[in-house]
Order: C-alpha cells, then structure tokens, then sequence
C-alpha cells in the first residue's frame, strides 16, 4: 500500500450531487459572472466542433481537441488577474477566450497567420503564447513570478500542464526550485486520464498528482475538473497564496479527454469508448446549476448557443479574410534588437513562399 494513497479521495468539489460539497468563495460570485463560466464554456465546445471540421477541409493545420475540458480550464483561466501571467499549453483554447484574446486571433494561428498575443501591449505581455514542447513553460512561469516578486509586483504566473508533462525533467526542476525559492506560481495540472496514448497509472505510480507537491514542499490541491466552481475556487486559492508570498502550489484538476489527443490521433485504438459516458459532460453539470440557482431556461440555453455559432463563424470569417504575414515577421520579437546573421538568413528566403495546405 502507497503510504501516501490517503490523499486519492481528497478531491474538492462545490456543484451540487457530490457528498464532498463545501463552502466557497465561487458561491459569492454574481449571477452574471456564473453565467459567463457557463457561456464561455458554450463558446469553447462550438469552437472545438468547428476546429475538427475546419481540419478535415483542410483550412487549419493540425488540432488538438478540448472536449471535456472546458470547465478545467475556464474555472482556473477566470480566477487571474488581468495582471497575472499565463503560460498554456496547446490544448488551452479555453483558456485563451477566457483571457478575452479574440476568437480570431486563435484561428490565425491555427492557419500559420498568427500568434494568440499581441506582443505591443503598453502593459507588457501577460498570456504568453501557446507551448508545444511539453513542460518546457514550467520554468519560464517560475522564472517570469519570481521576477515579478522582485519587482515588488503582487501578480502570480500559472502554467498549464497535461499529466504527461509530470514525467518530464522540466517538471522537476520547475517544482524544485519554485519551492526553494517561493516563487509565486501555480501549476495547474490537469489531468485528462492520458497523455497521448499512455494511461495515467503508466505515467507514475502516485497514487494522485497532487500529492508530488510533497516532495517539494509546496502545496498540493486535488480538485474535480469537470467542476466548475470548484476549478475556481481552488485556483483562485493558489492565485492568492502566491501573491502575498505564501508559495507556489500544484494542482491536479481530474478530468477527462473526451476527443482524441489531437485530429491525427485515433483513441478508439487505445481506449474503450464507454469511458467518456462514464465521466459526463462538464457543460450539463454547470447548466443544471445555473438552473436551480439563476432560473436558467431552455431559451436562454438556445440563445447562447445561437450566440457562440455566430461568434465563431464570424472569427473564420476574419481570420481566413487575413492574408499571410510576410516572411521576414519571423524576425520579429527573436532578439531584442537586430542580429548579425539576419542579412544573410534573410538573403535565404524565397522570393515567393508558398505553404500546400
């Protein structure tokens, strides 16, 4: 028996149906605002569903879907500060719309035509852009909070990660010196049951996430992450504990991939599709709260789905009227200033660049 194994059942939770339900800051929340939980999680899955089909046209490249997902990464994006920074992963596209970055700036990047962030912002770059190299974002969070802490600054950086990132050297070296130092950063970890085709019990054998915390002397929180309330408060927590100087915390967000991995994955080869059933749908458990606690109706319902289809046709619409950037942006933001190779690099591109897509 793992001695550590007591910490499996400990899972916070808030939305109602679960014995483990607990007083929260998220309960304070206006109606307004619980309401925007459950409508940027609407625009998240009409995203997601027109992404794949954008996919298979042949109009973005490769995709890496969210589907049950949304409630993990809207509940922790919702929680910062506008003056947090934010360092996501590949699959974090909720994440983005939380930290309001237009819809069609998030397809221009899909297509090879641009970056998510807009690196001119007078207040400095805050969400910095996707990371596909896995955990490699954990020691810029932990380099970027302690900078800002010496800066005097009262901000957090979050990283997010995927539970495959947790076998990664990175992760190591991130949590180890997050903890020696202090840093304030949070790490939300949230686990969708595989990364890629490895089964999580093939990825460690702690019983939880959370509780590798311990071995860095850091907090360690375990939370449900197809709970939104819960995502949010725990992550508001953490947010909070870091800025006041209180150290870095690890959270383990359960959930689960509902999709594949990304649309050049097939995981009926590696995973009985009555899994997803078993774990429900993240958007039909916020619903049903806001239908008991803000009258919530099928109109409403109707209205936002409505909504979020034109927001996101509208966002093809932009992105896809956007012509290529010309080649040599790609020297933008490299250096600080100009560098010595660049005449002869851009002596190297082709006087008409073209992309088979």
């Amino acid at each position: 028996m793992n001695s550590m194994a007591s910490q499996v059942d400990d899972i916070v939770r808030v939305l109602p149906g679960s014995e483990d339900d607990h007083g929260t800051r998220a309960a304070e929340l206006s109606d307004a605002a619980l309401c925007e939980l459950y409508e940027t999680q609407v625009l998240a899955r009409t995203f997601d569903e027109k992404a794949i089909s954008l996919h298979r046209q042949g109009r973005i490249g490769t995709y890496a879907p969210m589907q049950g997902q949304e409630a993990a990464q809207v509940g922790a994006a919702m929680a910062l500060r506008s003056s947090d920074y934010l360092f996501p992963t590949y699959r974090d596209h909720a994440m983005y719309l939380s930290r309001e970055i237009p819809l069609s700036e998030i397809l221009r990047h899909l297509m090879g035509r641009g970056n998510y962030v807009d690196r001119q912002d007078p207040e400095g770059l805050r969400t910095f852009p996707i990371t596909i190299p896995i955990a490699t974002q954990l020691p810029h969070a932990v380099g970027v909070g302690m900078a800002a802490d010496y800066k005097g600054e009262e901000v957090a950086a979050m990283a997010s990660l995927g539970d495959g990132a947790t076998s990664e050297g990175d992760f190591h070296e991130a949590l180890n010196f997050a903890g020696v130092f202090e840093a304030p950063a949070v790490f939300f970890c949230q686990n969708n049951g595989y990364a890629i085709s490895v089964p999580r019990e093939r990825q460690t054998a702690s019983a939880t996430i959370a509780q590798k915390a311990d071995a860095y002397g850091i907090e360690g929180v375990r939370v449900d992450g197809n709970d939104v309330l819960a995502v949010y408060d725990v992550v508001e927590n953490a947010l909070e504990r870091a800025r006041r100087g209180d150290g870095p915390t690890l959270i383990e967000a359960v959930t689960y991939r509902q999709g594949p991995h990304t649309t050049t994955d097939d995981p009926n080869v590696y995973r009985d599709e009555s899994e997803c059933e078993e774990w429900g749908c993240p958007l039909e458990r916020t619903r049903e709260y806001l239908e008991t606690t803000v009258g919530w109706t099928e109109a409403d319902d109707e209205a936002v789905y409505e909504d979020a289809r034109e927001t996101v046709q509208q966002a093809v619409e932009i992105a896809e009227a956007e012509t290529d950037p010309d080649p040599e942006t790609m020297f933008d933001h490299v250096y600080a200033g100009d560098h010595p190779r660049y005449a002869r690099q851009r002596r190297r591109l082709p006087d008409e660049p073209r992309v088979e897509r």
